[in-house]
This record gives structure tokens, sequence and C-alpha cells, in this order.
């Protein structure tokens, strides 16, 4: 029993046991601060929901040798721009509509369109109009980056970081230039240039969370959004027990040996970053449908960090990573960062959540990050 134990110990690390029994004592404590246990138990697991595909963006690149995906902002303005279309897209055709209502002629697909965008399935329609230009824009984004990545090795994570950051910066410059129109997203009436802070409310908010959700009482349970993370987890788990995905793993545990096996190391390297850019992209859109809100300009900064903190907290290391790490460190971090504010406010009697919240990140993204420098020595 004690060698179970002991095995048992040494595969989750104490670290994760230490982490995981304060989550669970602040968890124990709601009911003695006053804090509702329900509603601290629904949003964590919304944000757990929130950020999963974000952080199971991590895994190929890991897996294929080229390391933390610091460049994941790369992603996220796929996804941004497959966000900000979608909106383009409903607002335009609205417009249509009302020249269909008011007995004016338009094409067939317009007519069509149109009539789609202002049904039921309006939510679906622009969240898949979404998906459908974000992913070939990640995918072409990926393969850029794969080739500076490829050009670059031993130093992939440096560059990852400066990519991430410069696509942010230019990004913040498109963001003003951009042919977009709808007043929903424009700077003022008959302004130019994107908001920083656009809605998805009348367009596809919460068009995963409220699928099937559970909503009893203060407990939310967006069923919908958890599904489609559990196929993402699913899809990324049987691609590496495909041909090419056993490659990947090959490529990134022994390059040298995967070479001599025949394996085209590179194109196993661009293929990994092309699907975690992609994952990326999915990611934010799963963000924004939850979050109801894009954010636009500085917003995809940072948000690397706090999915390269969860991977590691998770058990990856620069160079392997699971799906029982992608899940674990997701629950853990966006456990402690959602419950720790909640409890010490209720303690102190005052409002500092955001304060506390970006101590209590920052922290876990720190610690994530020295545990990774050791890990890689």
């Amino acid at each position: 029993m004690s060698g179970k134990f002991e095995k048992f110990i040494s595969d989750f690390g104490w670290p994760r046991i230490i982490i995981a029994l304060f989550l669970l004592l602040l968890f124990a404590s709601t009911p003695f601060v006053g804090v509702k246990l329900d509603t601290s138990i629904s949003d964590t697991l919304v944000r757990v929901g929130m950020n999963g595909v974000l952080v199971l963006a991590m895994v190929p690149m890991v897996q294929s040798g080229c390391g933390l995906n610091f460049g994941l902002p790369l992603g996220i303005i796929a996804g941004l721009l497959g966000a900000v279309t979608s909106i383009q897209v409903a607002t335009s055709f609205d417009a249509l509509y009302q020249v269909i209502s008011s007995g004016g002629s338009v094409g067939v697909f317009a007519s069509a369109l149109s009539s789609v965008l202002q049904s039921g399935a309006r939510g679906l329609a622009l969240f898949g109009i979404a998906l459908a230009i974000a992913l070939p824009c990640a995918a072409i984004l990926g393969f850029l980056y794969a080739q500076i990545l490829n050009r670059v090795k031993g130093e992939e994570m440096m560059i990852a970081t400066y990519v991430g950051f410069s696509s942010v910066a230019v990004m913040c410059m498109a963001w003003l230039l951009l042919p977009f129109n709808s007043p929903v997203m424009v700077w003022g009436y008959g302004g130019s240039g994107l908001r920083t802070t656009i809605s998805t409310e009348g367009f596809w908010r919460h068009i995963l969370s409220d699928f099937g959700s559970i909503d009893f009482g203060n407990f939310y349970f967006p069923t919908g959004m958890f599904i489609f993370f559990a196929i993402m987890v699913c899809i990324v788990w049987a691609f590496f027990r495909t041909k090419t995905g056993t490659a990947m793993t090959a490529a990134g545990s022994n390059p040298e040996f995967a070479r001599a096996s025949g394996i085209d190391v590179n194109k196993m390297r661009t293929i990994s970053v092309m699907l975690s850019t992609v994952l990326g992209a999915v990611g934010i859109l799963v963000y924004e449908q939850s979050f109801g809100f894009i954010q636009l300009y500085m917003g995809p900064l940072y948000m690397a960090f706090p999915a390269v903190a969860a991977i590691l907290l998770g058990g990856a290391s620069v160079n392997k990573a699971t799906m029982a790490n992608v899940i674990v460190g997701t629950f853990l971090f966006q456990g402690i960062l959602t419950m720790t504010p909640s409890v010490i406010n209720s303690i102190l009697k005052s409002d500092m959540s955001e304060v506390i919240r970006i101590i209590v990140s920052n922290g876990m993204i720190l610690y994530a990050l020295t545990r990774k420098t050791r890990v890689k020595r």
C-alpha cells in the first residue's frame, strides 16, 4: 500500500498536491466566511471551460520539441479576426433583411443567409462563420510562425515571446485601419477603427455555454462548453495516436533518432505549430462566447502566460505534455484564481478582488515558469 502511495506522490508531485489541498481548503472555508459554495464551484467550472482549449493549445508544440507556445497571441489574433468579421457579416445581412422586409430585391444567397441570421440558428451560424474565418487565418499564421521557429532551434520560447508581443503591437494599428464599419464595433456613429471591447450580445454570446446548461439556484454548469472542450481534448488525444502524431512526438523526444528513422523533423514541427495556433484561435472564440465580449488591442498580450502556467502546474514539462496535464492544470490554476479573491475579500470585508487576482495569478505564473527552468536543466 505504501508503495502505491509513494508512486502516487511521485507521479502527481508534492507541489500539485499542496496546491490541490489549498484549493480544497478554500472550498471548505466558504460556509465560514460568507461565500456561497455553489456559486464558487460554478464560477470555477465556468473559468475552466473558458480557458481549457487555450491550455490545450500548448500540447502540440511541447510534444514536437518546440517548447511552450508563448506565441499563442498569434492564434488568438486569428480568432479575433474571425470574431469581428462574423459580427460585421451579421450587421451587413441584418441591413439586407430590412431591405427584403420592405419589399426590396436581393440575391438568392443573400436572401437565404439573411433569413438564417434572423432565425433561431443565428448564434450558431455566426459562431460557425467566426470559426470558418479564424481557422484558415490561424493555419497561415501558424505556418509562417513555424518557419521562424525552425530557423532558431534551441531558442524557440524566446523568439515565440517576441512573435507574440510584436504581433499584438502590429494588430493595435490594424484594428484602427481595417475596413470594418459595423456601428456595433466602430468608434462613434460613422467613425472608423474598432472599439477596445465589443459585446457579443445578440450575436453568439453563450452559444456553447447555454447549450444543455444546468441552472439550479446559484449553481450553473455550462454543459455545451464542457462538451466542446471534451471533443477538442479527444481530437488532440486521437491525433497523437495517429502515424503523424507519433512521428511528431518522436521528433520532439529525440530529433536525431527521428531524422535517422526517416521522419522530417521540420515538417513535424511545422504541423505542431500550425495545430497549436489553430487551437489558440478556437480557444479564444470559446473564451469570448462565455465572457460575452471581444477584447482587442492589448487584450491578447498576456494571455499566453496563464495557459503556460496552467499546463506546467498540471505536471507538463517543456518537452512532454498530456491531456491529464491540461485538465488538472486548468482546474488548479483557475480554481485558485477564482477562489482566493472571493475568500480573502469576504474575510477582509473589502473589495480587493482585482488586486488579489493579479497577485495570485502572477505568483502562480512565476512559480510555474521557475519550475519550467528547473525541469529544463
